[in-house]
């Protein structure tokens, strides 16, 4: 009760002292799309900020800002994806009600200054950085999974020795306790958890928006290390026609089209689709195991766009098919006679999916600061595999919606959003020919409170309740607050509550790939007879933004903690099994980052960071690291682009560089003298680098390599000798598989 009262008096504080600024100057007002019939409609997410400064913001949903005021600068900057940017000259604090033009209606568009391809804000209340479509350009980011390799605050990991799945984790946890959404609603997790982030292609995707800490309650309540959320490309602003081609030495081969047309005044639509094919064996390493899976996946999706801006309603509806082919083993495997026997060790991983949402929004035309929103999403995910004689077939069928209000408190500077929830998930899954088939069901309401006073101070504090058949019924508060101490400066603190029901067998699937045997310990649970993961999350962000040698820059500072209650334990120190039970005792992951930004030359951009880990858990066997957990990671990318000419035409460069220190690898001292590891692995680092020719606007060549340095894992596939051994397992992978690979791809757009 002392720990709630100190938050209840910290949070009064700070109420009391934000009052204390609302007469301060600003600029203030609402930015909108041009229409025919000159409606106050706003736009969302543009940018806002002052010419040759580190003083920006971002539109709300409702379009509307506020900027502090400084008579050290006069130029406001306004831009947004799709829409002609514009230069304000702004002489004194003031209202300010301005429309964009869309692009594609304009012969010519002037860009007043360049994008970033990566943005902090400085005075949004949690911390949040935007990827935006010119960083996923940095590398062929061919699926969701391959769109972080340029991003610090993203870790990417592999996930075995067999499949060429990589696994995302961020503060030191990984992607299961990631709430990843797409377009706000949640998109990878049950049975997609394991290959989910490989079924979003990446030029389908416009920008991705990364939350390190504790979410937004309005998301659900599972967010435990932070919130991945992305937004697809749109019908109205995407290109008529893009093609996207990629192939490289390993045999992959991607296609990407993407058909836009405008239908009417208010109804755009778009097809996309994506295929991808590799049927070429690769065996590096020669231990008779594939490097990479042979497979193929078809992807399409329907988008539709609809505008009213008399009526103030805006709606998305999006319809998506998805089939995806997997088979991985050992290279002479031949599932039509070997499938189930002891003649060769093999796998099949066979995906179908299909998924709709609708997304509908109104604003009020007399009230633009006050809108209504609603969005429902179903899907169906069926997965039917096989692990040499391990079988794990998932049917989940999921069904969400969200209904949202949004409005002020007296003014614009107090702002609440509040509304309802609900989430079905039916599960059939089959576990050698084990049935663990339930029904999760869950029904909340939220409210959350924003304060926003950009010069000095912001916060969101929000509080949601929902009720589980499952996890009964809980509450998980979330906070966050920004202060500004001085100019080019932003200081950030948060906590908030995470819950969760674990999948433990889709979300560790590469274990399937091993003879351990499968172990739960727990049985009075209502999960696999296992209680719920609760966690808390901590964090402090401190963000500078400076100038050296007249070029801008910024560093960043961040701490956080996530402190386990309850937590589902994945223990596979006995090689020759692996338990699952909750945790009995301590278990947490401290991450520390710092980074760094600069254009050191003119459109030569340096971004470098550090990253420590402390992460452990009370194991049976006592307080140990987590497996495969590098404690240092040191990250560097180098991008340099030439002065675009009048056509668009340019070369940029772009080079990556990770460098990961020992990791902890899993106990196989027991394991016969031939199948045991060391106790750590050695440190290694990773190289890629790309270079694009943009000949003009509608087209561009581009060429890479990835682990240029050739390095890679020895004996990845533990027993490769004897597959249906005792020893067998896959799962132990800390570095690449393949060594050295190039590729090739291009670009057209119209």
């Amino acid at each position: 009760m002392n720990t709630i009262n100190t938050i209840i008096l910290g949070s009064f504080i700070f109420l009391t002292v934000t009052t204390s600024f609302s007469q301060e100057k600003k600029v203030e007002g609402m930015i909108m799309e041009a229409n025919e019939s000159n409606k106050h409609i706003g736009l969302s997410g543009a940018n806002v900020y002052w010419l040759n400064s580190q003083i920006g913001t971002m539109t709300n949903e409702e379009g509307l800002f506020s900027i502090p005021y400084s008579k050290d600068y006069n130029k406001l900057i306004i831009s947004y994806i799709g829409f002609k940017s514009d230069t304000l000259i702004i002489n004194e604090p003031k209202m300010i009600h301005h429309s964009l033009q869309p692009s594609n209606q304009l012969e010519e568009v002037i860009i007043e200054k360049k994008r970033d391809a990566l943005q902090k804000t400085y005075f949004s209340a949690q911390n949040v950085v935007t990827v935006n479509s010119a960083e996923l350009l940095k590398a062929a980011c061919c699926n969701l999974s391959e769109s972080f390799e340029t991003n610090p605050a993203i870790d990417v990991n592999f996930s075995d020795a067999l499949t060429g799945t990589k696994q995302i984790q961020m503060l030191g946890l990984t992607s299961p306790y990631l709430l990843i959404t797409q377009e706000n609603i949640p998109m990878v997790r049950g049975a997609s958890q394991a290959y989910g982030l490989t079924f979003t292609p990446g030029t389908w995707v416009e920008s991705i928006q990364i939350t390190k800490g504790a979410g937004s309650v309005v998301n659900g309540y599972e967010s435990i290390s932070g919130q991945i959320n992305t937004e697809l490309v749109k019908p109205l602003t995407d290109k008529t026609i893009f093609i996207n081609g990629y192939a490289n030495k390993n045999g992959r081969l991607e296609l990407n089209t993407h058909f836009n047309k405008k239908l009417t005044d208010k109804w755009s639509t778009g097809l996309y689709v994506h295929g991808n094919r590799r049927d070429q064996k690769e065996d590096g390493n020669k231990d008779g195991f594939l490097d990479t899976p042979l497979g193929n996946q078809l992807n399409v999706m329907n988008r539709w766009q609809y505008q009213n801006p008399e009526k103030g309603w805006v709606s998305f509806i999006n319809v998506r098919f998805l089939n995806d082919e997997k088979q991985v083993g050992q290279t002479d495997f031949n599932p039509k006679i070997d499938k189930f026997t002891t003649n060769s060790w093999g796998s099949e991983i066979n995906t179908r999916r299909f998924d709709t949402s609708l997304k509908l929004g109104y604003v009020f035309p007399e009230l633009p600061f006050q809108s209504i929103g609603f969005q429902t999403a179903y899907s169906i995910h069926r997965q039917d595999s096989y692990f040499g004689f391990n079988q794990y077939n998932i049917n989940h069928e999921s069904i969400y919606s969200n209904m949202l209000f949004n409005s002020i408190l007296g003014d614009t500077q107090n702002k609440f959003k509040t509304g309802i929830s609900f989430a079905y998930d039916g599960y059939q899954e089959l576990v050698n020919n084990q049935d663990y088939s339930r029904v999760d069901a869950s029904a909340g309401a939220f409210f959350e409170y924003s304060y926003d006073n950009l010069e000095k101070i912001s916060l969101t504090a929000g509080i949601r309740v929902d009720t589980h058949n499952r996890l009964g019924t809980f509450i998980t508060p979330r906070f966050h607050i920004r202060y500004t101490p001085w100019e080019k400066a932003s200081l950030r603190g948060s906590f908030g509550r995470g819950k969760r029901a674990a999948n433990i067998f889709a979300e560790n699937q590469q274990l399937f790939a091993s003879s351990r045997q499968i172990q739960i310990l727990n049985n009075d649970g209502k999960i696999y007879g296992l209680e719920p993961e609760d966690a808390w999350n901590y964090g402090v962000s401190f963000l500078q933004g400076f100038t050296f040698l007249n070029r801008p820059g910024n560093i960043t500072f961040d701490f956080y903690k996530t402190d386990f209650k309850n937590q589902v334990v994945v223990d596979w120190e006995n090689p020759y099994e692996v338990s699952f039970y909750n945790l009995d005792g301590k278990s947490y992951a401290n991450s520390f980052q710092v980074e760094v930004n600069h254009e050191i030359l003119p459109r030569l951009e340096l971004r470098t960071a550090y990253k420590y880990y402390d992460v452990k858990t009370d194991y049976k066997s006592g307080k140990l690291q987590k497996p495969l957990q590098a404690q240092n990671r040191f990250f560097a990318n180098l991008g340099f682009e030439t002065s675009a000419k009048d056509n668009g035409a340019q070369w940029r460069f772009d080079y990556t560089v990770h460098t990961l220190g020992k990791q902890r690898l899993p106990n196989t001292s027991s394991n016969p003298l031939a199948y045991q590891l060391k106790e750590f692995a050695s440190p290694y680092s990773l190289m890629n680098a790309q270079i694009t020719k943009v000949f003009t606007n509608a087209f561009e060549l581009y060429f890479g390599g990835e682990n240029l340095t050739n390095y890679t894992q020895d004996n990845p596939v533990l027993g490769a000798d004897n597959p249906f051994g005792a020893n067998f397992d896959t799962s132990i992978v800390y570095a690449p598989i393949m060594g050295r690979m190039f590729y090739a791809g291009f670009r057209f757009k119209l």
